[in-house]
């Protein structure tokens, strides 16, 4: 599975730089010099950073055969992916990547089927999207211990202990 890990912007200066939309929690890592970063559309990469640098708090990367402006604008919207296997799992047990999660079955705890992950938004809280099916509209759970119980990766589910109500 793809990740982003970051959408080029607009052009910085007139020599090819591009700001970055950073969505990685480990830039100096992902945006290393001399890594190259598959693309989405594909037709736009392999990118290969060649320099980086952080102004007004935005990411600036030079990119191998982006030398001025024009193409760094045909790069604009280019998102940045790495594949999930490149990340490291967690030692902490608690702890899940987003595509852990996506495509997980949800159970209560008494049993009942009630859904599947369908995405986890991170809005000051982190929320499990619980695709119902069957005319239900997607419910939203928020993703801590004392609701979500249970996070099974290897059997493909996890189980909730909503409260009255919100199912």
């Amino acid at each position: 599975m793809q990740l982003v890990v970051g959408r080029i912007g607009r052009p910085h200066g007139v020599r090819g730089e591009v700001t970055v939309e950073v969505r990685t929690d480990d830039p100096g890592l992902r945006f290393a010099v001399g890594n190259a970063l598959a693309t989405d559309p594909p037709g736009r990469g392999p990118l290969v950073v060649e320099g980086g640098r952080w102004h007004k708090g935005v990411l600036l990367l030079s990119l191998a055969g982006v030398t001025d402006r024009g193409q760094a604008e045909e790069l604009r919207g280019t998102m940045l992916v790495i594949d999930s296997s490149e990340i490291e799992p967690s030692d902490d047990p608690d702890e899940f990547h987003d595509h852990q999660l996506i495509g997980l079955t949800v159970e209560t705890v008494g049993g009942e089927t009630v859904g599947e992950v369908g995405d986890v938004l991170h809005h000051g809280q982190d929320l499990l999207v619980v695709r119902r099916g069957g005319g239900h509209d997607d419910v939203l759970v928020p993703f801590v211990k004392a609701l979500v119980p249970v996070v099974d990766l290897e059997g493909g589910k996890l189980v909730v202990d909503p409260p009255e109500g919100l199912l």
